[in-house]
């Protein structure tokens, strides 16, 4: 290895791979570059920002030749945002790019032969744009002392301009334009983080896709909506907001903590209910502020059907465990072939979503217990005696942990239905699995976010040999 660039120096290099973040990967040397977008056959000049003992990092300065899998960015902001990281790569490509990144995980880490992988093709977007039904606006001041909203630049908080983000509804920018403009006409402070001063802080908006309701929930370093006079602007609030179609619950969020969490536990009501409904495959779903909801409805709906397809409930009376279930979303879909489903989560309030999302369907096979999976779940199978005939998890980012898995094991479903959002550590937990007697036997990934390095991926496990 022969490193001779200093920082600051610049330097052309050809792109040969892409990380899990979406940035390229150059080689000069034998020492590894990655450069933040670039594509994967790229050509460019390049200037060294930091540089380690094995590998740096450094911008972009200029394309020399373009990859042929790069492609024009549709958002002006896209290079300064933190949000997306691919959109200067073709779609298809970033398909085909999230695909291998997870085989080459369950090869590499999973130990897994190619051969018995079982890959079926990727489940990506017909269009993939407009599809987030969530949005979460920071509100602040740029350099010239304007109100602004968009989103943090990557590894910042610094604000990036964007009030009409191309991965969200068109409704945020005119949600956003009503409520900027009555800050600018009421005296109605934006949050400073660093003197925790102003009163906005961030603008939550959700959208049920099915329904076509809106949800507003304006974060606030107070008590009220208040105006620079003292006065309570809360009514004129949602005066505005009532003119735009489909709005069905303004609320705000209380969150006077100096903390950079977006959402503190208050919540104030001024319109509506509280909540907003929404539906994927033919259940409903009561939607809160705080509540924990897929962002992107329509790969939800094939996500979570390939996982019901997997789970392969012929009988109707399985007894299905559903470990990490959030609102109960998986719950719900299996609760619809299954004999009794029992679901586990570690937060409160997303188990009252589930029972109340199960109540709201006529559910009456399910039941949902809160606490965390490596404590629930053997608690339950050695003072209780409980079984699975299945048993799906939908982990978070860390994988499952080992007392979970054990007890998995220990409790010998006929099948496993892992749903996952990191190769590397589903790749990690299916070496265990594999090692203690399950077989592989499908293996499918899912576009869940368009234009970001993110991906999901579903397996299905089965006890014994694959007949």
């Amino acid at each position: 290895m022969d490193n001779t660039i200093a920082k600051n120096d610049e330097f052309n290099l050809t792109i040969e791979d892409m990380s899990t973040d979406g940035a390229g990967i150059g080689r000069r040397n034998g020492f590894v570059w990655f450069v933040k977008d670039t594509v994967t056959g790229d050509v460019a000049t390049v200037r060294a920002t930091k540089v380690g003992k094995s590998y740096g990092f450094a911008r972009l300065m200029k394309i020399i030749t373009p990859s042929r899998l790069r492609v024009e960015e549709r958002c002006p902001v896209a290079k300064q945002c933190g949000g997306c990281q691919l959109q200067m790569m073709d779609y298809r490509a970033q398909l085909r790019m999230k695909e291998n990144r997870v085989k080459n995980d369950l090869i590499r880490i999973g130990g897994i032969p190619e051969e018995e992988l079982n890959m079926k093709p990727i489940l990506g977007m017909e269009e993939p744009w407009r599809y987030r039904n969530k949005a979460q606006f920071p509100i602040g001041r740029d350099r010239d002392g304007r109100i602004i909203a968009g989103f943090y630049a990557a590894r910042s908080h610094r604000i990036v301009e964007c009030r009409d983000c191309l991965l969200g509804v068109t409704e945020n920018r005119k949600i956003l334009d009503i409520i900027i403009g009555l800050m600018e006409e009421q005296g109605v402070e934006p949050y400073d983080e660093e003197t925790h001063r102003g009163l906005v802080r961030h603008v939550l908006i959700r959208k049920g896709f099915s329904t076509g309701e809106l949800m507003v929930c304006v974060v606030v370093n107070g008590e009220a909506f208040t105006a620079a006079d003292g006065k309570d602007a809360g009514a004129l609030l949602v005066k505005q907001l009532l003119l735009i179609p489909g709005m069905t619950s303004i609320t705000l969020n209380i969150n006077r903590e100096k903390t950079n969490v977006i959402l503190g536990k208050k919540i104030v009501n001024l319109y509506g209910e509280g909540f907003i409904t929404d539906e994927i495959g033919g259940v409903k779903y009561r939607i809160s502020p705080l509540s924990f909801y897929q962002v992107n409805p329509v790969q939800t709906e094939k996500l979570y059907g390939t996982a019901l397809a997997y789970a392969d409930l012929k009988k109707g009376t399985e007894t299905v465990w559903d470990l990490y279930c959030g609102i109960g979303t998986i719950s719900l879909f299996l609760a619809q072939k299954a004999g009794k489903v029992y679901g586990v989560e570690i937060v409160p309030e997303a188990i009252r979503d589930a029972r109340e999302n199960a109540r709201l369907n006529g559910f009456e096979n399910t039941e949902f217990f809160v606490g965390k999976a490596e404590e629930v779940l053997p608690e339950q199978y050695e003072k209780n005696a409980v079984f699975a005939d299945v048993i799906v998890v939908d982990p978070p980012r860390k994988g499952l942990e080992q007392a979970v898995m054990d007890t998995m094991l220990a409790m010998a479903p006929r099948r496993i239905v892992y749903v996952s959002c990191n190769p590397s550590t589903l790749a990690r937990d299916l070496k265990y699995l594999l090692a203690g007697g399950y077989r592989l036997k499908k293996v499918r990934c899912c576009d869940m976010f368009p234009h970001s390095g993110h991906v999901e991926t579903v397996v299905q496990l089965s006890r014994g040999v694959i007949k």
